[in-house]
């Protein structure tokens, strides 16, 4: 599940697997490795992943499903604002 989920949140974003080895400091040949099954993450290297991505590790590992913005940054009308925005596309789904 974990090669699934970092190869998703990779293109989700556009990234190749040089970018991402990139901006977490490894070679694009563990990037490639993880995508395809071969090995699997650290635990220190699986809270990056989390981390870089803004989602948790039991995403990563397939345990939720759930998928998390990190907003502790922004202004709380900021995040209001970003809640009406998914609301709006959540509502267009249905």
């Amino acid at each position: 599940m974990i090669n699934k989920r970092i190869r998703e949140l990779r293109l989700s974003r556009g990234m190749s697997q040089p970018e991402l080895a990139a901006k977490l400091g490894v070679s694009k040949q563990c990037i490639s490795n993880w995508e395809n099954d071969n090995i699997q993450p650290s635990i220190e290297m699986l809270i990056a992943i989390s981390r870089f991505f803004m989602v948790s590790t039991d995403y990563l590992l397939g345990i939720d499903n759930k998928k998390y913005i990190e907003v502790s940054m922004l202004t709380e009308k900021q995040i209001a604002h970003i809640q009406m925005i998914i609301e709006d596309i959540s509502a267009e789904k249905k």
